[in-house]
């Protein structure tokens, strides 16, 4: 290996793609377990690695280490001179630049940090040097503990570094927002998904959030440099940070469709996803698969209570995945469970049809369009992130889709 990244578990890492993005085609990923650690440093076959948990700390002791590895005691990046391995921390900058970009300040506030590996200490070192009023570090049973957070209500700033909510385990949150009285921010370090259940308990209460990927891409870009021995240059380094960072988002980023039954969210989306060349999803179409029965038998039949409990269950395992075109139901959007699911790692596109337009033939529930409109389209004005006006030509709609996209 040339240039890479070592760790124990990298199955769902975006880093060999991000590299890819920087120009190094030469980038891979190494699972290495715990007892090869000290055999893959000591050989130090490689020109350039980043290193990820729960290496960080490991592989210091064979290295020549930079400043704020010394201060931060861990390493995420090691270069190879002639046989001399120096260890750096980017996890610093990229901390530093996510923290900038999403316009998080630390000067004179109290910095609550969840979690205690290597990302933490990185967390509470740039809050630190950055002017903080107070740092506190909450463990599992350390003296700061989530038994006791109440005694830090007043945080102005909270951070997650551990891997709580992060995929597969979408969903899940390591605290709850309501203790907290004083929040301004709140740092997720997680990336995938890209709004976690955190982040969105957060913007819910009108509370400013950041997550993980810039870090992970500003960090990347930081390695790259020490890798090439390329010079750091604040404007040219940011404009590259960002251009990569848009495409890394792309790859996986969902479109969900949303809009009234029969505005024609699954003839767009299969189109969409074709043009896009993304994976196409229709919730429905899933449910008929694992059921054996059409959507209108099970609603006919059973009713649209547990009709809605089948949905929200393939809602919340495919809006966990990524790169996706999602046709969902009409309906899918009442329940804010399902809303949440697709915000995830979804841009939501409303499709608007006139409702003398709609299709309602095999369609159960649309009886009373008028009356179903006025419940619903409220909601998703809400949630949608655009909103595209569907007419006759598909071609039209999809070119409007792209246009608000792009």
């Amino acid at each position: 290996m040339k240039y890479g990244l070592i760790g124990k578990t990298l199955s769902h890492s975006y880093s060999k793609g991000i590299h890819g993005f920087l120009g190094n085609r030469e980038y891979e990923l190494k699972e290495i377990s715990p007892d090869a650690v000290e055999g893959f440093m000591r050989k130090a076959d490689f020109q350039g690695i980043n290193v990820t948990i729960p290496y960080k700390e490991t592989v210091m002791p064979y290295c020549v280490l930079d400043d704020a590895a010394k201060k931060i005691g861990c390493v995420n990046t090691v270069v190879n001179k002639d046989g001399r391995l120096y260890g750096y921390n980017t996890d610093y900058f990229g901390f530093s630049y996510m923290a900038k970009s999403a316009n998080i300040t630390f000067g004179g506030k109290k910095v609550l940090i969840l979690g205690s590996g290597g990302t933490s200490k990185t967390a509470a070192c740039v809050a630190h040097d950055n002017n903080a009023r107070e740092v506190v570090i909450v463990s599992r049973n350390g003296e700061n503990n989530y038994g006791n957070l109440d005694r830090h209500a007043d945080s102005d700033v909270l951070v997650n570094t551990t891997p709580v909510g992060m995929f597969p385990n979408n969903g899940q949150s390591p605290v709850s927002l309501s203790c907290f009285t004083n929040l301004s921010a709140v740092i997720d370090v997680v990336y995938n998904p890209l709004r976690t259940r955190l982040m969105l308990d957060a913007r819910e209460l009108g509370i400013n959030t950041a997550n993980g990927l810039a870090m992970l891409v500003a960090q990347a870009l930081s390695a790259h440099n020490l890798f090439f021995g390329i010079e750091p240059n604040e404007q040219a380094d940011n404009m590259r940070i960002s251009e990569v960072l848009t495409k890394t988002e792309k790859l996986f980023l969902n479109i969900v469709l949303i809009g009234m039954p029969g505005c024609g969210k699954t003839t767009t989306g299969k189109k969409l996803a074709k043009l896009l060349d993304m994976d196409f999803v229709d919730t429905d179409l899933i449910i008929e698969a694992n059921t054996g029965r059409k959507t209108k038998d099970i609603i006919r039949e059973d009713g649209e209570p547990f009709f809605r409990v089948l949905e929200r269950y393939v809602i919340t395992q495919v809006a966990a995945k990524t790169h996706q075109v999602i046709a969902t139901g009409g309906g899918s959007v009442l329940a804010k469970k399902n809303r949440d699911a697709l915000l995830q790692n979804g841009i939501i596109v409303f499709l608007e049809r006139e409702l003398n337009s709609l299709a309602t033939a095999g369609r159960p529930l649309s009886v009373d369009l008028q009356a179903m409109y006025r419940q619903r389209q409220p909601i998703y004005e809400s949630l949608c992130h655009y909103k595209v006006k569907v007419g006759n030509d598909v071609q039209d709609t999809l070119n409007d889709i792209h246009q608000v996209l792009s």
